[in-house]
């Protein structure tokens, strides 16, 4: 494969590249990419976690790039998730959560056995050059943009916080480098953090990260869509100028069961969320639809066709081979919402059953699920 097909494969499908002029040069060096994505172990995985940061990583597995899930239990800790009880949350971590995202992303083509899972617990143990670049970090920020920061934990800036919250930033970009990862990854709630460690990068000196010719170099920052939510906003319609904010507050949420498929979620579970899915008519225009924002980034972005079951009193059967199509049938009013949401449904079952197949074959991981839930 060429440097400009696995560039290609490294930065298709995000919402945003930063660094992407300097992908090219680094893959032409003889070491290999590192890349890393940090998670919290804060409840169900969702499709959300399960496919859209694994779609990622197939990608980057297939351009030769090495991929680590960190498991970030010390974050989701400080963070007040599961009850703050730091053995559940490691239990959790190595066990649910690493075999659904395993099992997620053998789903989608990728190879689970590759992918490196590397708990925060662990990574920071006994580890003075982990502390030593926190410190770093710290000393190469203001404490006014770490404030900004806390976005990545899901906080609203100016919100009341405890001490430890403003060690969460700092902490997540030394993790990148210790990590000595090349490209850091995320949804694009994870910016802020992401663009602090290009702004450092130069002024560390604990672990610094080089190319092969040992010059210091700042990590590529890739970060990928968020799906949003099934329900329907507080206020609808709303102004263009306000869809972007409300792509934010609207996004997919654990918290928000309703709003979100779970990898392991029953074909019937599924058909009943799709069902009660907020799809607004053609009338109120494309741009905020979360059935057609699923379809989009689940289906087409994974090189697959949506088929449309439909009697010949309404149309016949249908085969969608692009989201262009399938936009332009929508907003002329060919396809109906009902047979979307069906439509939609049938292959977001297709694509989980081998997830779910792979919690049901092993009881130690449904065990863990049962647990999880009791906690949640």
């Amino acid at each position: 494969m060429s440097i400009e097909q696995r560039a290609a494969l490294i930065t298709r499908n995000l919402e945003e590249v930063i660094g992407a002029e300097e992908i090219p040069a680094l893959l032409a060096q003889a070491m290999p990419l590192r890349h890393y994505i940090g998670l919290e172990i804060s409840g169900k995985l969702h499709l959300g976690t399960g496919l859209m940061c694994m779609q990622k990583v197939r990608d980057l597995q297939r351009a030769g790039v090495h991929c680590i899930v960190f498991l970030a239990d010390w974050h989701t800790w400080i963070n007040d998730k599961l009850g703050g009880d730091r053995e559940r949350i490691k239990r959790v971590a190595v066990g649910y959560f690493k075999e659904g995202l395993k099992a997620s992303l053998a789903a989608l083509g990728g190879d689970p056995e590759a992918l490196e899972f590397v708990l925060g617990s662990e990574l920071y143990h006994h580890n003075d050059a982990y502390w030593e670049t926190l410190i770093e970090v710290g000393k190469n920020t203001t404490l006014n943009r770490i404030l900004r920061s806390i976005s990545i934990m899901g906080r609203n800036e100016g919100e009341s916080i405890d001490f430890a919250k403003l060690i969460y930033p700092p902490m997540q970009v030394a993790d990148i480098f210790i990590l000595r990862a090349n490209i850091a990854h995320g949804g694009m709630d994870q910016r802020k953090a992401h663009v602090i460690a290009r702004d450092v990068a130069n002024m560390l000196t604990v672990a610094p990260l080089r190319d092969a010719a040992g010059k210091v170099i700042k990590p590529i920052a890739i970060h990928h869509h968020l799906l949003l939510g099934l329900d329907k906003p507080p206020q609808w319609p709303v102004d263009a100028e306000k869809l972007r904010e409300l792509r934010t507050a609207m996004k997919m949420s654990k918290s928000k069961p309703r709003s979100a498929v779970f990898i392991h979620d029953s074909p019937d579970e599924i058909r009943a969320k799709m069902r009660k899915a907020f799809c607004p008519p053609p009338s109120d225009g494309v741009a905020f639809n979360p059935v057609l924002d699923w379809a989009e980034h689940l289906i087409f972005r994974n090189e697959q066709t949506l088929f449309v079951p439909r009697t010949p009193e309404n149309g016949g059967n249908v085969t969608f081979e692009s989201y262009e199509a399938l936009v332009a049938a929508y907003s002329d009013g060919s396809l109906h919402p009902m047979d979307l949401k069906n439509a939609l449904s049938e292959a977001l079952i297709a694509l989980l059953e081998p997830v779910r197949k792979h919690f049901e074959a092993h009881a130690e991981i449904k065990a863990m699920w049962t647990e999880l839930e009791a906690m949640l």
